[in-house]
Order: C-alpha cells, then structure tokens, then sequence
C-alpha cells in the first residue's frame, strides 16, 4: 500500500503544494542532510568549481571584486573607547606601527589582509587566520603576526574519534560539548605539493602531514547559514552552473558572429569538370576556390549559380537574455546586477540609490556579524593581552579591567552617494534635529570624530596665526557671541 504524506484528513487535498508525488512535483528529488552533512563531502568540490571559474571567468571575478571593494574597502578600522585621552591616544599609536607589520607573509598590511581574508572567504567560502607570536629579537611593535591559510589546509574528510572523549568533524577538533579545542592542517597547501615552500617541513615532514594547532590559535572566518554549520560555503555555490553555462554560451555566439562575418559565397555549376573564371589552385582538401575582388563585377557560365552564406541570428534577445540571466547570477551572489557588470544603461538616481541602499544594508550586516565578530575582535583581542603582556602598553591591572581596556569600536569605510549634496543635506537636518550625533554622521565615513575635530582645530590656528580668512570656515559666519547686542531694558512706566 502506497503511503501518502501531507494529505489532510479532510478531503484528501495536500498541505502545501510543494508536497506529494503530483505531475508538477513528480521529478523533484530531494534531500534534507544536516548543516554538516551537507557540505561534508560537497564543499571539496564546491571550491574547486568557484576557484575554477574566478580564474577565467570575468564575471565571478568582478563580482568578488565587487563585495570585497565594497565590505572591506580600505579596511575597518578600531575605535579604542577607554575613557583616559592620553591612554586612547597611546594604544592608536601603537596599533598604526603594529599594521604595518602585522602580515607574517610581509606582503601587505592588516587592513590588506583583512581584504585577503574576506577575498578568501567569498571565493572558497571560508578563511583560516593563524596568530603566530614572535620574540622580542624580532623587532616588532608587539610580539605578533598573522598568517593567512586557505581552507584547502583544513582537511575535509578527515572524521575520527580521540582518546578522552573528543572527536574531529572536518578536521576540526571538538570536546563533549562541542567546543572547538584544535584544527588538524596540513603542513602546506594539498594543491601546491612540492612546490609549497613548506612542503618538505625542513625534512621533518610531508605536506600530507596534519599538525594539530590550538583553537586559541587559529580565527576560522565564514559566514554562517544554519544553526550548527561548521564550515563555510562558497559564495558563487548557487551561481556555479548558470555562469559556467552563460560563459559557453557567449562563447558560442562569439564564434557564430565571427562566422557570420566571413562574407562566403558557394557556387554551383550542372559541370563540375569545368574551371570558373578567377579560379585558383585546389586547397588542402582538392577544393577549387575563387576570388572576388573590389569593384569587379563576375560574369557566370551558363548553368552556374552562386548562393551566399546566412548563418541563423539572435537578433536583439541576446543582450536582454544576458541580462535577466546576469540579475540571476547577482542575486545568488549578494550583490547589484550593476556592480556585476558595469552597465548602467537602464537606471537612473531613485534606481540605483534603492538598490544600493539594499546592498549597502546587506554588506554592513556581512561587516558586523561575520567579519568584524569573527575576524576583528579576536585579532584585537590578541593584539592587547600580547601587548599587555610585553608591556608595549601601560595598561595597569589588565587581567581585572580586560573588559575596559578591550572595548573597540569598528569603523568601515565610508560610502559615497549617488547624490552627496542631497544626502549630506539629509544628514544636517538630522544632527540639527537631535536624531543623529556629529560623531556617528563622521564614522558612516569610516573616520574618527576625534581626528577629524584634531585636524579641524589645528587648521583653525593656523589660519589664525597667518591671517588667512576661507569661506569654508563657519567661524567668520555670524559674529561671535560676546560681541551680540544687549538686551534692551523695559521703559520706567511709574508717574513723575
């Protein structure tokens, strides 16, 4: 007897439509793994496909672009928020010297290789940071660097139990609570082989060896999508085979224009023994060809006929074919048909302010809850105890005020509007109203209220001091306060 899920007892109707073994539902095979399962033996393949297509693909390419210009920028920038000036000013200072080194690899600086980290994520859906601490000899700022690994050095398949109780999913590490307490990595990428400069580990080892390396040590960045997930996924998963497919199929139109533009005639003749006029020698396949010249005007043999070429054409559906396939492919990346492809043929300022103002509301969530949770902090973190600990900072009774002393405030890079007059229009009535602070109206442009009212004084006084008046000072505006007209007092109305 066959079973049926999900009829109502009631008239034998389906729930929902999407349930049943119906003619519309019937060849809808599906599955319902776990967030583990799910990517467990998939993600290998998921990354080599996304890898694949950000080489040659333009497009997954300028979209990636696109994300990280846009979520990254020139970096998200620390805010320390200890109340002591003097203290604050000492820890930025030490922070800006510490950037410059912080890349283990020397390549770039910090805020480069948060753009590395995020570049890493989008396109192999997960990122792995290893805090490597280093010794006083070194010569640094505070005692520690940053080493960026892709997360092909994560061993997906590896699954085992371990002595004590602790098992290992995906080569992470977890105790009975599901605590993550160390990743097994290779030593060097599987990909590279012996080309990995740390393929041959000095002798000691292969580049098919793990070493298991404390959770505290390792910042795993990915954007999670469900309760439970323990590795990331890559960004481009949901727009694999459409841009795969889009790009043979450019492909292929690109040929067939290239074959339409050869302009080739065929001519027939009831006596293929006899030669045409302006006949040449046979080609490689015995083929006679004839020439055709400018401004000649060929006279035909009785019996002879010539017939031209025309290959089929799309007509004026290819561009907007492309189109609606490329909003697909954008929407499965997050990001606006416009930044994937640059065309700005269609919209207008109400257009493209709305779908910016969508997208900016996306990447500011991707900033805060995944990047800035998952990477900046713990990296601060770190960055404070090793400098407490050197005693780079005067940072008195660390262990008790750790929660003072870590409080940071992170500030992206600013948007720039389609409109900046109206908006920044829009923002003057809103701090005049009370309903926005100067401070916040300078941080939404990724820079300090602290250094921006800095600079602004120091301008002042020395405008001051060599007599220069601008327009640009609102200072000259209205005259100053002290020098506002008195009151005027009330007459003596008493009888003399």
């Amino acid at each position: 007897m066959r079973r049926r899920v999900g009829i109502s007892l009631l008239g034998g109707t389906p729930f929902y439509d999407g349930i049943g073994g119906g003619r519309r539902a019937l060849a809808w095979q599906v599955g319902n793994p776990g967030a583990v399962a799910a990517l467990a033996y998939t993600q290998n393949e998921l990354r080599a496909k996304s890898r694949d297509l950000v080489r040659r693909n333009a497009w997954a390419a300028a979209g990636v672009e696109a994300f990280v210009s846009n979520a990254i920028g020139t970096g998200i920038k620390p805010q320390s928020m200890v109340a002591d000036n003097a203290l604050r000013e000492t820890i930025h200072s030490l922070w800006w010297d510490w950037c410059e080194d912080a890349d283990a690899a020397g390549l770039t600086d910090f805020y480069g290789l948060q753009a590395l980290a995020c570049r890493a994520m989008l396109e192999g859906g997960e990122c792995l940071v290893r805090l490597r601490y280093r010794r006083p000899e070194d010569g640094l700022a505070v005692g520690l660097q940053l080493q960026l690994l892709e997360p092909e050095h994560l061993p997906a398949t590896l699954n085992s139990e371990r002595p004590g109780g602790n098992v290992i999913r995906a080569g992470i590490e977890f105790d009975k609570l599901g605590r993550r307490v160390a990743y097994h990595l290779y030593n060097a990428h599987p990909g590279d082989g012996s080309l990995a400069p740390m393929s041959g580990n000095g002798g000691t080892g292969s580049s098919i060896d793990t070493v298991r390396v404390p959770a505290a040590e390792i910042i795993h960045l990915f954007r999670p999508l469900r309760p439970g997930q323990i590795r990331g996924e890559p960004w481009l998963a949901r727009a694999l085979v459409k841009l795969n497919e889009l790009d043979q199929y450019d492909d292929a139109e690109l040929v067939r224009k290239k074959t339409a533009a050869m302009f080739a005639g065929f001519i027939t003749r009831l006596s293929p023994e006899d030669s045409l006029m302006g006949e040449g020698l046979p080609d490689a396949n015995g083929a006679a060809m004839a020439g055709l010249e400018p401004g000649t005007m060929q006279i035909l043999e009785p019996g002879e006929d010539v017939k031209f070429s025309q290959p089929a054409d799309v007509g004026a559906s290819y561009a907007e074919f492309l189109r609606i396939q490329f909003r697909a492919v954008a929407a499965a990346m997050g990001i606006t048909y416009e930044m994937l492809t640059g065309d700005l043929t269609q919209v207008n300022y109400s257009s493209i302010r709305a779908g910016l103002l969508e997208f900016r509301r996306r990447c500011e969530a991707i900033q805060h809850n995944v990047i800035v949770h998952q990477l900046c902090c713990p990296i601060w973190r770190a960055w404070m105890e090793q400098a407490a600990l050197e005693g780079a900072l005067p940072l008195t009774d660390f262990s008790q005020k750790r929660r003072e002393y870590l409080a940071a405030k992170w500030i992206p890079q600013g948007w720039q509007w389609v409109d900046p007059k109206k908006e920044f229009d829009a923002m003057l009535t809103a701090i005049r109203a009370g309903l926005l602070s100067r401070s916040e109206a300078i941080s939404a442009f990724g820079y300090d209220a602290e250094d921006i009212d800095r600079e602004i004084a120091l301008d002042n006084q020395r405008a001051d001091e060599l007599g220069l008046v601008f327009d640009s000072d609102p200072r000259h505006d209205k005259p100053p306060f002290a020098a506002a007209a008195p009151v005027p007092t009330q007459p003596d109305l008493q009888d003399n």
